[in-house]
């Protein structure tokens, strides 16, 4: 057949871990773990900030939000993750992979743009503090959180578009455990130039200058705190910003390598390409909450009250 109008639906086919067996269910065990862990830390961010009123400040609503963003690019892996390793149903059917894919690529667009709010929140508490309270307003959150969740929603809907009209024929085997938008492009068997153009304007219009816009505010952080004269006071400043730094690291570091690895590491062997896509998507939302619990005083203070309550 030459694409998905034949008589059986178009499914593809997920990777597990290159090497393994797959049989080798033992391998949900981990994942579980990772998952709970995931929905522990963030869910319990979300509930602190949301019944200690101390923490019902510009900061810890973006915090909010890079919550809710790491649980849906979580959640949106875990099904097919899952089926995998614990079932060892690897088939996925076309619209399923479609949907699956729209739903990472938007909420990854979401916690870059947080990420992005996040900066700027961390630049008006440093270099103009006496207007933090009058710039940061509630009103200019939501307006802030409305456009992020609303890009990431509109700047992915056409790559989900583009590629279901696209022709499958080829080899239907996906290299990772989930529906990626470079991994589906590399099985068709049409012209994809406006498909591969038009992913490339969204990956520049959300992360290529989200990643900028935190350069340039981190530039202005940094001359800001080298002007303070106080070696104290720098450190003090600094500190508030290690959290928000971790993160972008995070989640920056296995994006960049993903993408280069996807363009240039055609001869890398395929566990790589599954590790990094992997991290990409597991490592940020497990380790977010970790490290805002563990650098945030506030958030280490609260889960300190709650464990001694129950000791």
């Amino acid at each position: 057949s030459s694409n998905r109008t034949g008589s059986s639906p178009l499914t593809f086919i997920l990777t597990g871990i290159p090497g393994l067996m797959r049989s080798s269910y033992w391998m949900a065990l981990p994942l579980c773990c990772l998952y709970l862990l995931m929905l522990l830390g963030n869910c319990t961010l979300l509930w602190m900030i949301k019944t200690d009123r101390s923490l019902h400040t510009p900061m810890y609503y973006f915090l909010s939000m890079l919550a809710v963003a790491d649980l849906g690019l979580s959640l949106s892996t875990l099904p097919t993750m899952l089926a995998i390793f614990w079932f060892e149903s690897t088939s996925l059917p076309f619209e399923a992979c479609i949907i699956q894919m729209y739903f990472i690529h938007s909420f990854s667009a979401i916690e870059s743009g947080v990420l992005v709010a996040m900066a700027f929140d961390r630049f008006v508490a440093i270099c103009y503090p006496l207007r933090y309270t009058s710039v940061l307003t509630s009103s200019l959150i939501m307006k802030a959180a409305g456009v992020i969740f609303m890009r990431g929603i509109c700047v992915v809907l056409p790559v989900a578009v583009l590629i279901k009209k696209m022709p499958f024929c080829r080899s239907r085997v996906l290299s990772h455990s989930f529906c990626l938008h470079q991994d589906m492009l590399r099985l068709v068997c049409g012209d994809v130039k406006v498909n591969s153009l038009y992913g490339l304007t969204a990956v520049i219009l959300t992360k290529g200058l989200d990643s900028l816009t935190i350069l340039l505010s981190y530039t202005m952080i940094l001359r800001t705190i080298l002007s303070i004269v106080s070696q104290e006071t720098q450190a003090k400043a600094f500190s508030t910003c290690i959290s928000h730094l971790c993160a972008v690291l995070i989640f920056y570091i296995p994006l960049i390598g993903l993408s280069i690895i996807h363009r240039f590491g055609k001869h890398l062997p395929p566990l790589t390409h599954t590790l990094l896509a992997d991290a990409y998507l597991l490592v940020p939302p497990v380790l977010n909450p970790l490290v805002y619990s563990w650098k945030t005083k506030q958030i280490r203070r609260r889960i300190l009250v709650l464990l001694s309550r129950r000791g």
